[in-house]
């Protein structure tokens, strides 16, 4: 096992690899999958050195947490940081029934979780979304007992604006904010990411490559299937995928003048923006890890981080990360 840089999340966080793995991919969100193709990769992220691993109760209604339990059953949970989000509501056709964050839910929710991943706590806790019918302080207030009591060691937030984020943080600390920042995703810069550093708060960027369009993988033309998340994301649809191919194109201009591919790239330029901000990699496979990792290698110059700045200006991608019913109900984007 080979060791990477650490950083701690936040003021009062557990301390976390430079990368993190995002095992939601390996539940079918993007099509196909194979359980053990994602065991090898998860196995290949903790044997780098990696130690924090990012799930959700409602990834494959509960597929991901047994997944992912299969996948620590012969390793150290000790060494690994777990992170959950809870609260989605699903159908038995994998239909959206919006989100529930109630105290009595909370409690549900975790007991669940952590018979389904095996162990007896779980490191960092947090609600996917933000119930509009639950104040944050009932959630958060909800989560800091489980805290007390010794099932959860943390508790973090994802997709919430600045003004939850300091009730929230009111309340109980909050280790990290979980939210989707890339070259293409950068609506936090203007008051979520700087009020989440006044409060000592980390992010965790999911979305780093914004769903394989800042890769390589999309390039070539490649046809999406209908359970593929993409394909319902106007971001990938018609012009839109056209125009933002087009950025792609000229940011791979500057990964191959640097000898790197443009997930490479785009890794690198998250990183480049602060030691508070952790990628969570969506990598479903070793390869893919292994390329990721590399990443971590790359110091990128003033030069190229202007050049980078003016290839994919920060407004210039086409189409909402989301559909427009799943924008509707982010607390970040109100």
């Amino acid at each position: 096992m080979t060791t990477l840089d650490t950083t701690r999340l936040g003021d009062t966080g557990p301390r976390v690899s430079r990368l993190g793995l995002g095992a939601m991919g390996m539940s079918g969100m993007y099509g196909a999958t194979d359980d053990a193709t994602s065991i090898a990769a998860i196995h290949a992220a903790l044997d780098s050195g990696a130690n924090l691993i990012d799930t959700g109760d409602f990834y494959g209604m509960g597929h991901n947490e047994s997944l992912v339990r299969t996948a620590l059953s012969e390793r150290d949970r000790d060494e690994v940081v777990l992170s959950v989000k809870f609260g989605a509501l699903r159908g038995p056709d994998n239909s959206w029934g919006g989100v529930d964050s109630r105290p009595e839910a909370i409690r549900n929710f975790l007991a669940y979780s952590l018979q389904r991943l095996g162990t007896d706590h779980i490191d960092i806790y947090r609600p996917a979304r933000l119930d509009p019918t639950v104040p944050i302080e009932d959630t958060v207030g909800a989560i800091a007992e489980m805290v007390e009591a010794g099932f959860v060691r943390h508790i973090g937030l994802s997709e919430v604006g600045a003004d939850t984020l300091k009730r929230a943080a009111a309340v109980h600390p909050i280790a990290d904010l979980q939210i989707e920042y890339s070259l293409v995703s950068r609506g936090i810069e203007a008051e979520i990411l700087p009020t989440a550093r006044e409060l000592g708060i980390a992010i965790t960027a999911y979305g780093v490559l914004s769903r394989g369009l800042l890769s390589d993988s999309l390039r070539g033309g490649v046809a999406l299937s209908a359970t593929d998340f993409r394909a319902h994301s106007p971001r990938f649809q018609g012009e839109n995928l056209t125009a933002n191919l087009r950025l792609v194109d000229a940011l791979a201009a500057i990964a191959a003048r640097r000898g790197v591919t443009v997930a490479q790239l785009a890794i690198a330029w998250v990183l480049s923006q602060g030691t508070d901000i952790v990628p969570i990699i969506g990598a479903r496979r070793p390869d893919r890890w292994a390329e990721a990792v590399a990443a971590l290698e790359i110091r990128l110059t003033a030069e190229e981080l202007s050049a980078i700045a003016a290839a994919v200006p920060a407004e210039a991608v086409a189409g909402d990360r989301y559909a427009a019913e799943q924008m509707a109900i982010l607390d970040s984007e109100r």
